[in-house]
């Protein structure tokens, strides 16, 4: 048994959250999870911006997964793997409150 399947280990708060803009540190590749790619192939270049969409939870990792919005496809992303976009640096979509 892992340490994170012990009874009465909360999973751990994402960093992110919906709606944030993040930015891919390292170029995201195919791992299979897109069949009609090729294995391997680009899916977001490093510094690609991209917007969370969904956050899950890896229980074996004890980790946050989000599903990062990028250009043409989504892609599940570990914390590690992003970092967040400054403000400012793409105009926003909505109008200011």
């Amino acid at each position: 048994m892992t340490e994170s399947n012990l009874p009465g280990l909360e999973p751990r708060a994402p960093a992110y959250a919906w709606g944030q803009r993040v930015i891919a540190l390292d170029d995201l590749v195919n791992d299979g999870s897109y069949p009609e790619r090729e294995p391997d192939a680009l899916l977001a270049a490093r510094g690609t911006v991209g917007e969370v969409v969904n956050i899950g939870h890896a229980p074996e990792l004890n980790e946050p997964v989000y599903l990062v919005q990028f250009a043409d496809c989504v892609v599940g992303c570990l914390e590690i793997e992003l970092v967040p976009a400054p403000p400012g640096l793409l105009p926003e979509t909505e109008e200011p409150v």
